[in-house]
């Protein structure tokens, strides 16, 4: 809309001069970014796919940032900018599920970069949780309710399945009223052998151990009256064994985690800074712990003890690498010690020998942080299954930092230090470094295509420096190169980055996925240079000659020449008043000179006419135009003739019979040699002036301007226009009295491309100055300026102020130009008429507040432009169409199908064809034997995994209980749900090992003569039943029941005694079987682990 209302402004402002518009519209223009480097400066949460080797880091302004190996990073974007407060991977699967603060369930997809579903959860969520190996999550929210959740990724849907336990039926059993109104804080599945069960904490403080299968609590425990044994023995300390009698209701939960391999200890941070180990082996199925009863499954840790403790805010465990049992490990903690102790994280090393009863922590170490505390994630070992015990810790810290710290070295610190320290973390870094070092300057050059320049820059990304590949111990592996990576070989664009240290670095910005080329050091091997490594203030860019300069701070400008030669090379030093000349190897040769004239900092280099000349501006407001063959300055200003204001812009002009233009200036005093082709050096100047130098006759004048104005650039602009508008334009010139706006029409529709030659006198009138001011934007002829004369031609007013300009071309013409508002807006504007097309800001695109210092790295090459934000970089897309499609193509995957395919088969293929069918024989027997009176029930587990997945999947299909009553004193449902109502129980005697039983089914018995049947005859054989379902088989026992006679009680005895045998060989048998099918998922299990130890650091086009 407000776009909308500034180009109505516009058009009533240029309405009486028919203001003509450029042929850049709307739909021409999308805001898009492809290429995100470095962590987000709000991130707060973190994620781990340990199998693609994936880390995912959620902001508080909704943008998911992805981070891979080989320099692959990505950004998820959401149209919300609002906190997430749930990340996690669907693991191996290729999705991610984020929670934002509005309670919004995204699924992103790592391989389009998009979301791919999205549902609102109408009440607060407070705990989530993904089922391992699956795409079944669970969701717990602030009413207390448990749900489950299942991903469709064929269809793309997020479906809410009918399994959920509210909090009534937790209510009943635990006798706790309030229940109701209690949010849920934490969800743990159990990990195996109780795969089957769900750990869910409430914030008053209540526990349940929840199996899923079952329907039923399988422990409840938290909010009653404990004798807790603080039987905790610290090696610095003085062992202790109290016994003290707390009350633990109204003891609110937050944080909670497993303590051991097989989830039978559970870690439980408290606000008051408690936490509490619960052991969760020793709990009945069948009967509930008594509120009042002393408890020796609870043990208490205390990090200090001071009276006043932070709440603990974060739990995590990891098995030690010399555990002796499920137990031994290390517990993070963050929180939980006395209030004002500062930012640390707490690693202790916990030793069980004996239950509960017997906890020693045998180190201690706290970690002082570099940063607030943000989030962490455990990083477990090889193997799919992750049971490697040397788990690395991922640290995330405020503003975006995130650090690695080795297992290692935790062990190492807890064993000889004590009290808080500071540990060399390792440090994430970027591909590109933005603040270590610090950049200054960048700039985005697109190449022409041509063999002999990509040869050159290919050698050079080979041969040059060492390139920055980063550090080998970083754990991120995942992603892959798009596909059209491999095929192609071209550079076409390139992204050169100056620093504070005077170094520069050059990559290949070709594709989304940077990579690095070389890197070009202040200082020249073998000499001493004084002020070599001042921070870069400007680079510029010969692309036809591969020539590069740099300015610094101190005055210094290096010229590089990048192509390869293998000749002997000198190297140039020149002062005002020295020229030295240096003998440099080739592989050193790239520095060919170094220009020391003026101690101020350059502000502006212009490389003209292929790369021979070099226009050098300074900040106090000199020029230089220096000839690059002979290594020497052919123009100097003089500071005692107007040049003393630092210089903003420069641009090179051709300019043919430039005598005869000057003819009919203001400046007809000037005389000098005649020259077919002149080219003219624009400077715009800090006070708005405006000057015109001639290097060939050693020339200048200048143009004043308004003095107000504050100049930001200025660009020597080709257009198409009509004859009329030509006429226009060279009457704006010579007419003294002429308006200040004419009409500018552009018929680049309706005419051929003019064959005029570009140094002709008559391109001038194609040619325009455009003039971009703080305030405005001016655009002049510039023919006219040339002569002397100031009439604008075009003026535009911002709204906002404008800091930041740059142009874009489409067809060789000049038809865009992009500004930068110092309100964050960013407004896309056509050329020559300055007309708004469209608009954003980089609040919307980025999730950016406008920063002053964004703009000493903001580059643009017309189609993208490249910006610098604290350690953020991000290319944004300005075009829509074929360019911007190739960018999406050419987007790297973030998900390792060839890896995922590997993990699965690993995790669903038997070790050995000989015990694949050893083992799928047993489990057909055993399936076949499975028989009910009622129907068949399927078997709850196989080794397949997917089994089990499917197994969850089935039990949640469907309500678990009813309403009217839940649960029952004793654990057991009371009425079970209709579908279950019918079923018995399995008893050993419906199992067949060996053999088959026949199934008949009971729809197909039919009887014969069935018309013929009275109806006495009916009524006898359904001995008077009215209402009779299909008839059925009876069983044995049934019909023995019935019809047999009465037999003696000896006879009675040997034929229990005969029964009970045969149970008893039934169980041998079935006792075999399951140690061979034990057996064989061990040798699958190593198999598995093997597999993927071997797949996870090879990458598919290694395979």
């Amino acid at each position: 809309m407000a776009a909308f209302a500034k180009r109505l402004l516009e058009k009533a402002i240029h309405h009486p001069q028919i203001m003509g518009h450029g042929n850049l519209e709307a739909k021409d223009i999308a805001f898009q970014t492809h290429v995100h480097y470095g962590i987000p400066s709000t991130a707060s949460i973190l994620a781990f796919d340990s199998i693609q080797g994936l880390l995912a880091i959620g902001t508080l302004d909704g943008r998911i940032k992805v981070i891979g190996g080989d320099g692959i990073e990505g950004i998820l974007i959401s149209p919300k900018q609002l906190p997430l407060k749930h990340l996690e991977f669907l693991r191996n699967q290729g999705f991610l599920v984020s929670i934002s603060n509005d309670n919004d369930i995204k699924i992103w997809s790592l391989e389009s970069h998009s979301s791919v579903s999205c549902l609102h959860w109408e009440s607060n969520i407070t705990a989530f949780s993904v089922i391992s190996g699956s795409s079944l999550f669970y969701i717990g929210d602030e009413c207390g309710l448990l749900s489950v959740l299942k991903f469709d990724a064929e269809a793309g849907n997020l479906l809410q399945l009918p399994y959920h336990i509210p909090a009534s039926s937790i209510d009943y059993v635990s006798r706790i009223s309030s229940l109701r109104q209690c949010p849920i804080v934490g969800i743990l599945q159990q990990p195996p052998p109780s795969g089957n069960r769900v750990l869910i904490a409430y914030e008053s403080g209540l526990l349940v151990l929840w199996d899923i299968s079952e329907a039923k609590a399988f422990l409840i425990g938290g909010d009653n009256i404990l004798q807790l044994k603080e039987k905790l023995d610290f090696i610095s300390d003085v062992s202790h064994n109290l016994m003290t009698e707390q009350y633990l209701g109204e003891k609110e939960i937050s944080a909670l985690c497993w303590a051991s391999s097989d989830g039978s200890i559970l870690a439980v941070g408290y606000v008051d800074g408690d936490i509490l180990f619960w052991n969760t082996s020793n709990a009945s199925s069948h009967k509930i712990q008594e509120g009042n009863a002393p408890s020796s499954n609870v043990v208490r840790l205390q990090l200090s003890s001071a009276e006043q403790r932070l709440p603990v805010v974060v739990l995590q465990w990891s098995p030690s690498d010399k555990s002796r049992n499920n137990s031994d490990g290390l517990l993070f903690v963050y929180g939980g010690d006395q209030t004002g102790s500062g930012d640390h994280l707490t690693v202790l090393n916990l030793e069980w020998s004996s239950g509960t009863g017997a906890l020693k922590c045998i180190g201690r170490a706290d970690i002082t942080l570099p940063g607030s505390f943000a989030d962490i994630i455990l990083l477990p070992g090889g193997g799919i299954r992750g049971d490697n015990h040397n788990v690395d810790v991922f640290v995330l810290t405020n503003p975006g930092k995130l650090h690695l710290y080795n297992h290692a070295n935790l062990y190492k610190l807890m064993s000889q230090q004590e009290g808080k320290t500071m540990i060399p973390g390792l440090e994430y870094k970027s591909l590109i470094p933005m603040s270590d070092p610090l950049m200054a300057v960048a700039k985005l050059v697109n190449l022409p295509p041509g063999e002999c320049l990509l040869k050159d820059l290919v050698e050079m990304s080979s041969d040059v420096i060492t390139t920055e590949t980063g550090n080998t111990m970083w754990p991120l592996t995942g992603g892959v190169p798009s596909e059209l990576s491999p095929k192609i070989h071209v550079i076409d664009r390139l992204y050169i980055s100056g620093y504070q240290d005077g170094s520069v670095r050059i990559y290949d910005a070709t594709l989304p996925t940077l990579s690095f080329i070389c890197i070009l050091q202040g200082e020249v091997q073998g000499l001493q240079l004084a002020d070599s490594s001042a921070p870069v203030s400007c680079i510029d860019i010969c692309i036809s000659t591969l020539s590069l300069a740099v300015g610094n701070n101190c005055g210094l400008v290096y010229f590089y020449k990048l192509r390869r030669s293998m000749d002997t090379l000198n190297f140039h030093f020149i002062t005002e008043s020295s020229h030295e000349v240096h003998p440099l190897p080739p592989e050193r040769g790239y520095c060919r000179a170094v220009f020391s004239l003026l101690k101020s900092t350059i502000q502006s280099l212009r490389f003209a006419n292929l790369g021979t000349k070099l226009a050098v501006g300074y900040e106090c407001g000199q020029v230089n135009v220096l000839d690059m063959n002979s290594l020497s300055s052919v123009f100097c200003s003089d500071s005692l003739h107007g040049f003393n204001s630092s210089v903003i812009s420069m641009s090179w002009k051709y300019c043919s019979n430039l005598n005869d233009i000057l003819k009919t200036s203001k400046h007809k005093e000037i005389s000098a040699p005649v020259s077919p082709t002149d080219e003219v050096l624009f400077v715009l100047t800090n006070d708005a002036k405006v000057y015109l130098i001639n290097d060939r006759t050693k020339s200048y004048h200048y143009l004043q301007l308004k003095k107000k104005l504050r100049p930001i650039s200025m660009y020597v602009i080709e257009s198409k226009l009509s004859p009329s508008s030509k006429q226009l334009a060279n009457n704006a010139s010579t007419d003294q009295s002429s308006p200040e706006y004419f009409q500018v029409l552009d018929d680049s529709h309706n005419v051929e491309q003019s064959s005029e030659d570009p140094h002709s006198g008559d391109a001038l009138s194609c040619s325009h100055l455009l003039l971009c001011f703080e305030d405005s934007l001016r655009l002049y002829s510039t023919r006219s300026v040339i002569q002397g004369y100031n009439k604008t031609i075009c003026k535009v007013k911002f709204t906002n102020p404008c800091c930041w300009t740059s142009t874009f071309k489409r067809h060789e013409i000049h038809n865009g130009l992009i500004c930068l508002c110092q309100n964050g807006v960013i407004e896309i504007r056509s050329l020559p008429d300055l007309g708004l097309v469209k608009e954003s800001s980089l609040m919307s695109i980025l999730r950016w507040n406008y920063k002053a210092n964004i703009v000493k790295t903001l580059t643009s090459d017309g189609s993208q432009i490249a910006m610098v934000n604290g350690d953020e970089l991000t290319f944004i897309s300005v075009h829509s169409g074929e360019a911007n499609l190739r960018n999406i193509k050419c987007l790297p995957c973030l998900h390792d199908k060839v890896l995922a395919a590997a993990a699965d088969a690993a995790l669903n293929i038997p070790s050995l064809q000989k015990k694949k069918a050893s083992a799928s024989g047993i489990l057909e027997g055993i399936a076949k034997g499975f028989k009910l009176r009622k129907g068949v029930r399927h078997a709850e587990y196989t080794l397949n995994p997917k089994s089990s997945v499917a197994h969850l999947e089935a039990v949640f299909s469907k309500y678990p209980f009813s309403d009217a009553s839940p649960i029952a004193p004793n654990n057991e449902i009371l009425n079970s749900s209709p579908n279950m109502a019918n079923e018995e129980e399995l008893s050993i005697d419906d199992i067949d090992i060996d053999g088959t039983i026949p199934s008949t089914s009971a729809s197909s018995w039919k009887l014969e003569n069935n018309q013929n049947l009275t109806g006495t005859e009916r009524e006898k054989l359904f001995e008077g039943a009215t209402d009779v379902s299909e008839p059925r088989i009876r069983t044995v026992e049934e019909i023995k029941a019935k019809y047999r006679k009465a037999e003696n009680t000896s006879s009675v005895a040997n034929d229990a005694k005969n029964k009970l045998l045969e149970r008893q060989e039934k169980l041998e048998k079935i006792s075999r079987h399951t140690a061979e099918l034990q057996s064989g998922a061990e040798d699958f299990a190593s198999l598995a682990n093997e597999l993927v130890k071997a797949m996870e650091n090879r990458k598919w086009w290694h395979i």
